[in-house]
């Protein structure tokens, strides 16, 4: 049996690598048609123009959803492995909430484009990655809360070596975002796809673009530290039959149906 075929590990790498590929395939879309600068555009930027807002926008979706089932998954296993411990299954529950928002952020950013609607994609960016962080830090601390009873130290200091790394891109993407669209460089920024060099306020959107490419890849890494945790568990479903028939048949009706069947009377 291979590694991603062990309880539902492949569902953060599943989650990773096609949240990664839709970055990919919209930025690769749009610079072969010219719609953006090839060094470091805004991820939203290479998602603004059809086809590729096409492709951004479908594949944004789908991870949104895969997004809820690998937290639900990891509410569940988190809720299995402390089913008495009062602190951490509150932090668990937030942590489901504040996940779930996230991932509600994501839809609002795959179906709102930056160029159109900008403070409503705005809004779901700060959902996406401010609500995602601090999802990250209560897992964190979920982390540090079980160890090492339940997993080793060592998961615990990875993920928060990414919340940091997280934390710091966005630090320094608000600064110098907030830099580029003071006014200091001309207005109606929002619209620019083409920068040049020379321009003023170019090395601020440089740090600004580079910043939001490292903010996204950190929150995808840290569903890359689930991958060994989902090797030990597994959900299924249970069915639950209320009747024998999809019929709305009162019950007693139905008993006294069955009894005649017996008695030979029908």
């Amino acid at each position: 049996m291979w590694w991603f075929q062990q309880g539902l590990s492949f569902l953060p790498v599943a989650l990773v690598v096609w949240s990664a590929a839709s970055f990919i395939f919209s930025y690769i879309t749009a610079i072969i048609l010219h719609h953006v600068d090839p060094f470091v555009p805004y991820i939203s930027d290479t998602g603004t123009i059809p086809p590729e807002r096409c492709l951004f926008g479908i594949m944004l979706n789908i991870s949104a959803f895969m997004g809820m089932a690998t937290m639900y998954v990891r509410y569940k296993q988190v809720h299995a492995l402390n089913p008495e411990k009062s602190k951490i299954t509150k932090l668990n529950k937030i942590g489901l909430t504040l996940g779930l928002m996230s991932c509600f952020g994501l839809c609002i950013i795959a179906n709102f484009q930056k160029c159109i609607l900008y403070y409503i994609h705005v809004i779901g960016a700060c959902l996406t990655f401010g609500v995602g962080a601090v999802y990250m830090l209560v897992q964190t601390i979920l982390s540090y809360l079980m160890q090492p009873e339940v997993h080793s130290k060592d998961i615990f200091w990875i993920r928060l070596t990414v919340l940091l790394w997280c934390s710091s891109s966005i630090v320094s993407m608000f600064i110098s975002s907030v830099i580029l669209y003071s006014g200091l460089y001309g207005t109606n920024l929002v619209q620019k796809l083409h920068w040049d060099p020379e321009e003023k306020g170019y090395t601020a959107h440089i740090i600004s673009t580079v910043s939001e490419w490292s903010l996204a890849f950190s929150f995808l890494s840290f569903f890359l530290t689930y991958i060994r945790d989902f090797q030990k568990i597994s959900l299924r479903a249970v069915v639950s039959l209320h009747g024998q028939t999809l019929y709305n048949t009162p019950q007693s009706f139905m008993t006294d149906e069955q009894t005649l069947l017996v008695a030979g009377s029908i």
